[in-house]
């Protein structure tokens, strides 16, 4: 008689043939594919429709509570923009009557066009009935800005901001309130102090930009990715040197590789720029200890983050290799294992990417060669987890897989802790993780 109670077998393979984590739960699937997500954007191995299809299919197999947790963190803690806009999407019909849905709309929902770009998720397959909790998640979102938001982020899209109040009739606290959003359903809100607007209305570049970077009225990520233009039209050098020192404005939500695109863009201001980024990461605390770590810098990651940019997972990845607070052995890996000089900021970027070759991917030989090295007290890799080769456990007690892209299968699992993203926010993750483990 044959058998029918055999052993399972993992049959799960990377996009490059190595063996896979097989059956993943749908919470780990789900954070898998959200947290170093760029919605509907392709990437090396998969196009955009594919994962936002298996983000919308995992979603609505984890409990409602775990899905608006995880929302939020793409949101807070990754500082990611469209996908929690899906997700809340999938929590609107998971949780349908539950306050859930309200309360994680509206946390999630934190500049004034984002009620408008949820609302288009919700009808990017036809117009519909819009949930309650939806609706009541988006008032209470409403309610939290001011005319300035309002106005900077009244956009000419399919969705706008007055489509957003008829749906939606949110209920004003006051007279004032009142009034302001009649002036948005009306669009007379007085007209924003930005450089959108101010050069949409022919205003000198030099003047404008000038003006709003000493009234603080230029976001951060807004100076950084105006570098270039800003010293075409000849605005003021030190002003702007001064102003990319200062960090204010946002600059606690501006991921590290910004700072990279920015310095590519424009390479004069690069010395202000690394001082910036090493100012941002004199703020978190060190890692105990010594830490190895490995960055991918194979041929995959050469993708682009997203159709309009031009940096790639591998600008993500070294500038989280060159951030690590603490004691550090770098590494690089692609067909072979290169020891890099663990410099920080910009110098570390520029030590990571021209390392070698990028070429296959030889992961599981690199953590072979590492798990021989004397004593280290953790190992982080930072990787699109795409290997050629079966990949070891390892012998760190703390061990590490930061994945920087959203492919379905992947390798850092059992006795590796799984995270995903490409936030410095990581960093506070794991040492949340070690402080917990030694109560």
């Amino acid at each position: 008689m044959a058998r029918i109670n055999l052993p399972r077998r993992n049959t799960e393979k990377t996009h490059e043939g190595a063996p896979a984590f097989g059956h993943l739960n749908a919470e780990s699937q789900l954070r898998r594919s959200v947290m170093s997500c760029l919605l509907w954007e392709r990437e090396f191995y998969e196009d955009g429709q594919t994962i936002t299809d298996r983000i919308v299919e995992t979603a609505a197999k984890v409990t409602p509570a775990f899905l608006a947790e995880v929302a939020i963190e793409a949101r807070e803690v990754m500082h990611l923009r469209h996908v929690p806009l899906l997700l809340l999407d999938v929590l609107s019909k998971t949780a349908s009557g539950s306050p859930l849905v309200s309360e994680t709309v509206a946390r999630v929902l934190q500049r004034a066009d984002e009620p408008a770009e949820l609302l288009s998720v919700f009808w990017r397959n036809g117009r519909k009935m819009v949930p309650g909790g939806m609706r009541k998640g988006i008032a209470k979102a409403l309610a939290k800005f001011d005319e300035y938001q309002l106005a900077k982020y009244d956009r000419d899209g399919a969705v706008k901001l007055r489509d957003v109040l008829r749906v939606v009739r949110p209920t004003p606290a006051n007279a004032e309130q009142s009034a302001l959003w009649k002036r948005a359903k009306d669009r007379t809100l007085q007209t924003p102090d930005t450089w959108e607007v101010e050069l949409s209305a022919g205003k000198a570049k030099k003047e404008t930009f000038e003006r709003l970077i000493r009234d603080g009225n230029l976001g951060y990520l807004a100076l950084l990715r105006n570098l270039r233009n800003m010293a075409a039209a000849g605005v003021d050098d030190a002003l702007i040197r001064g102003s990319i020192l200062a960090r204010t404005n946002g600059a606690h939500r501006v991921l590290p590789f910004r700072y990279v695109a920015a310095a590519k863009a424009a390479p004069q201001f690069e010395p202000e720029l690394d001082a910036a980024l090493l100012a941002a990461i004199q703020e978190m605390k060190p890692l105990d200890g010594l830490t190895v770590v490995l960055v991918d810098v194979s041929g995959s990651m050469d993708e682009r983050l997203s159709a309009k940019s031009d940096m790639t997972r591998i600008h993500a990845a070294a500038a989280l290799g060159a951030i690590i607070p603490g004691q550090v052995r770098l590494y690089t890996f692609s067909n072979k294992l290169v020891e890099v000089p663990p410099r920080k900021a910009m110098s570390g970027v520029d030590a990571i990417i021209h390392s070698q070759s990028h070429q296959g991917t030889e992961l599981g030989g690199a953590v072979q060669i590492i798990n021989s090295a004397p004593h280290h007290d953790r190992l982080i890799v930072i990787t699109d987890e795409q290997s050629h080769d079966r990949v070891p456990d390892p012998v760190a007690k703390r061990a590490y897989m930061i994945n920087v892209a959203s492919a379905k299968n992947g390798v850092g699992y059992g006795r590796w802790t799984h995270i995903d993203g490409f936030s410095e926010g990581i960093f506070r993750y794991i040492r949340e993780i070690e402080n917990e483990s030694m109560r």
